[in-house]
């Protein structure tokens, strides 16, 4: 728009992944809004999309939607502008969101380069615990815990990476492809290598339990799919930490590659900002464009 100031847009909705209107509503805004803060962005605007089932749902389930959605936008710092709904057999919600940025500060996922720190800033295992949910076998404190975890914006995560002046070469968030799939879009765009090891990565409470089980999602075959045998996993690697890593996440965390002088001031400038599962998970290797897994 000028020198010192750039749009950026980004739309994401899906179907429910919890039965309250209300946590459902909270839950796809933070993570429609999660793109905007990996770019390192301020939301302004947000815009409902909504398809909504009118004929076996109440228009009090579309208002608990739309509360949970419009008091995350709040948390973020935007408005909601309006919106747009269509009757539609299958209920969907999400945002298409607009915020500012200045050119010369704006993330993205490519850029990473060798010696690279990797910092992850939520725990995994959405995929694994919402399908446990679905199978009724979270309690009720887990359950919570759950959902306040993809509820939680990336707002202070992505703040706290705009403390450094230089040094983040790349950012991304978590969602869909897992941290491996969402790693390997860096390192193919990077034309580098990623060694991830896999103890230092966080966890959230029930997720290994969960995976134990068999309670996996179909997404985790095809994000291993899509690592297209760019992927080695060390024999240390077991098959549960192997899952997780490959585990679909609903509003996950940001992943960044910073300059490794500046890691621990990052780590710290996070934990300051109350990320506390923020943590060092890998770094980024000169080498065919892969990951390792140790």
């Amino acid at each position: 728009m000028t020198d010192s100031l750039a749009l950026v847009q980004t739309l994401d909705f899906f179907t429910p992944i919890v039965d309250d209107p209300y946590d459902f509503g909270r839950i796809a805004a933070a993570n429609a809004l999660s793109d905007v803060f990996a770019m390192g962005a301020t939301p302004n605007v947000a815009l409902n999309i909504v398809c909504f089932p009118d004929d076996t749902l109440g228009a009090d389930v579309l208002g608990e939607i739309l509360r949970g959605g419009h008091d995350v936008v709040h948390q973020a710092g935007a408005v909601i502008g309006g919106g747009h709904s269509v009757s539609d057999k299958e209920l969907k919600y999400g945002l298409s969101v607009t915020g500012t940025v200045h050119p010369d500060r704006f993330w993205q996922n490519q850029g990473a380069r060798p010696g690279d720190v990797l910092i992850l800033t939520k725990a995994l295992g959405t995929g694994v615990l919402a399908t446990a949910l679905k199978k009724g076998k979270l309690g009720p404190d887990a359950e919570r815990a759950l959902i306040d975890g993809m509820a939680t914006l990336n707002r202070a995560a992505s703040e706290a990476g705009q403390t450094l002046d230089q040094g983040l070469h790349a950012a991304t968030d978590i969602t869909g492809y897992g941290l491996l799939g969402h790693g390997m879009e860096v390192a193919r765009a990077s034309d580098l290598r990623l060694r991830i090891d896999a103890a230092q990565v966080p966890f959230l409470d029930g997720a290994e339990h969960a995976a134990k089980k068999g309670w996996l999602t179909r997404g985790e075959h095809t994000n291993l799919d899509y690592l297209r045998g760019q992927a080695t996993f060390a024999s240390s690697v077991t098959s549960v930490q192997r899952s997780l890593l490959l585990d679909p996440q609903t509003s996950g965390g940001l992943l960044f590659f910073v300059a490794p002088d500046q890691a621990d001031a990052l780590v710290s400038a996070l934990h300051a900002a109350g990320v506390e599962l923020a943590a060092v998970v890998g770094e980024a290797q000169a080498g065919a464009a892969g990951i390792d897994v140790v």
